[in-house]
């Protein structure tokens, strides 16, 4: 269970990634195949340390993600919900802030 507050936001309304989408897409099947490396490096018992270097630009891989999705969020959701609601806007920057919360933690 969470204390994050329900969305207020309709399922159909667009979500401030969807114009970067493609882009997205394409980091994360990068990413992907990033994965699939690591896997493989430990399957064939490489030297610890190129798996870690490996897992090290994974991390930086998804974190870019994190920023750019979080980046998009404040840009689109946040700004979008303060224009039209203020409680609405107040869920928004509290999930902006849960998420930088975990991300910092991470």
């Amino acid at each position: 269970m969470t204390d994050t507050p329900e969305l207020a936001t309709p399922q159909d309304a667009p979500h401030g990634y969807i114009t970067d989408k493609a882009r997205y897409l394409a980091r994360l099947k990068r990413i992907e195949g990033q994965v699939r490396g690591l896997h493989r490096m430990v399957d064939e018992e490489q030297y610890c340390i190129d798996i870690l270097t490996q897992v090290s630009a994974l991390t930086s891989a998804l974190q870019g993600v994190a920023l750019g999705l979080l980046d998009d969020h404040l840009k689109h959701c946040v700004v979008d919900a303060a224009k039209t609601d203020g409680a609405d806007a107040d869920i928004k920057i509290k999930e902006a802030s849960d998420a930088i919360a975990r991300l910092v933690r991470s």
